[in-house]
């Protein structure tokens, strides 16, 4: 009687270590599921963000490290200092546009011409935006910095570049759009302290820009997949070139291509949906 009853309360114990061994288990399991969440918010910050983006941005850097100086001697040279070259920087972030620009400080230029003239030199990034419609929608607040800080090199990472695993995209993203935006802003002060400091003759400092979208269209033409592009820039360039001359080719160009991409739009459009499948 005694062996019998010892032996119920001893499968009693057991079943209640193990029950507490399961809660321990179930409890130990919760809060390891809540570590790992707590490290993948930490890893969707900004600051792993913008350390992720980094790397990718470096040809960036050293590329806009020089044409922001080229871009800061040019606006110095034309009486400005350090301060309104990177303001400039700052809130006119045009790249390209920012070098044309410097050529309309002078009495004479109207406004009307200035719009047009940044405006055609700009339209190539009414193409830009529209190729990134689906990835800014969904970025909240942050898009409208987006759309304004687009430029060449900007949208040419945005485009190729895949956002690392447990990294927010939207931030990724922006990480990258808000580095490039600091490098130029930092190569046209220093370009512009340089001019002040070592005054030289910056005849031909321009071409630096010009420079830039070579080596960019180099790096895009590694890319098989992007040749019929380029190809269709460089034939409606040439063809232009050699009807309107050097001095009046550009905007005949920009209107032949936009021409060409757009009837051409479902043809490009199924070739991407087919890479699409194909990834």
């Amino acid at each position: 009687m005694y062996t019998e009853k010892y032996c119920r309360v001893q499968i009693a114990v057991n079943r209640g270590n193990a029950a507490d061994n399961n809660a321990e288990g179930a409890d130990y399991a919760e809060d390891k599921e809540m570590s790992d969440r707590v490290k993948i918010r930490k890893n969707n910050g900004y600051g792993e963000a913008f350390r992720a983006a980094f790397p990718h941005t470096i040809p960036v850097l050293t590329g806009y490290l020089f044409i922001g100086m080229a871009f800061g001697v040019m606006i110095q040279e034309k009486g400005y200092n350090f301060l309104w070259a990177m303001l400039m920087s700052l809130f006119c972030y045009a790249g390209s546009g920012q070098y044309l620009a410097v050529n309309f400080f002078v009495p004479g230029v109207s406004f009307l011409q200035m719009i047009f003239m940044e405006f055609m030199v700009n339209i190539r990034h009414i193409f830009y935006g529209l190729s990134l419609l689906e990835r800014f929608s969904i970025m909240g607040k942050k898009r409208w910095y987006m759309i304004f800080s687009l430029t060449d090199e900007t949208y040419s990472l945005l485009y190729i570049t895949r956002t690392p695993e447990g990294v927010d995209e939207s931030k990724f993203l922006f990480a990258i759009a808000a580095l490039d935006q600091s490098y130029w802003i930092l190569g046209s002060g220093i370009g512009a302290l340089l001019g002040e400091w070592l005054p030289f003759d910056g005849t031909g400092i321009d071409f630096a820009m010009t420079a830039l979208f070579v080596v960019i269209l180099v790096e895009q033409w590694m890319e098989e997949k992007n040749r019929p592009y380029e190809l269709i820039g460089l034939g409606c360039g040439l063809l232009c070139l050699l009807v309107f001359g050097a001095e009046k080719f550009i905007l005949p160009t920009m209107l032949l291509m936009m021409a060409v991409l757009l009837s051409g739009k479902r043809l490009f459009m199924g070739e991407k949906e087919a890479e699409k499948h194909a990834d």
